[in-house]
């Protein structure tokens, strides 16, 4: 069984998995609709620019985040809530996990990109254009979810998943910025002897 067949295979058993009895459909269709075009990403270009194995993975894995998201809305995970009551928190916590792969996992597949195109030649400066990238995102999301509550109160709630804690934003969009930090300290050279293999 190749790798590819692999990955396509767990994408769909989770993703089909997601899809039976949602907590709340209209929720689901905007947490996964992420992945899907992931996946419609990754079809259109196989053949043209293949990623590293580590790419591959760590897209698989946001995907499965935000897949289980979707299923159960961010705010009623279990594990979340396993947690949550564990440690004596006030709230469902899933949310930050999805914000953290939502910096990591662009980062080091931003990385690959432009380190494989040479965009920016200098490490220094290809970090800060990547952090800087991955945050710009994340705060475009953030105004995804504001437009999303504005237009449907039903599914505000559920999507926007604050769960009363009025520094949301500036949180979610302060785990995605871990994320990329730790992403890029963490892989770039395990990224860097696979795209030598790759290449």
């Amino acid at each position: 069984m190749t790798a590819r067949v692999l990955w396509l295979g767990s994408f769909l058993a989770v993703l089909a998995w997601s899809a039976v009895a949602p907590k709340d459909r209209a929720t689901w269709w905007l947490e996964v609709s992420p992945a899907l075009i992931a996946l419609g990403v990754l079809v259109a270009t196989r053949s043209r620019f293949v990623l590293t194995p580590l790419s591959y993975t760590l897209i698989l894995i946001h995907c499965v985040i935000l897949m289980i998201g979707g299923h159960y809305t961010y705010a009623e995970v279990p594990i979340g809530e396993w947690f949550r009551e564990a440690f004596d928190g006030s709230r469902n916590n899933y949310d930050k996990l999805g914000h953290l792969a939502q910096g990591f996992v662009p980062a080091v597949v931003g990385r690959e990109v432009v380190v494989r195109f040479d965009v920016v030649a200098s490490a220094g400066w290809r970090n800060f254009f990547i952090v800087g990238s991955v945050l710009g995102f994340s705060a475009f999301y953030e105004l995804i979810e504001w437009w999303v509550a504005l237009l449907s109160d039903e599914a505000a709630a559920a999507f926007l998943g604050t769960q009363g804690y009025v520094w949301d934003t500036q949180s979610d969009m302060a785990w995605a910025l871990m994320g990329a930090l730790s992403g890029l300290l963490l892989l770039s050279r395990v990224q860097d002897r696979q795209i030598e293999r790759l290449e």
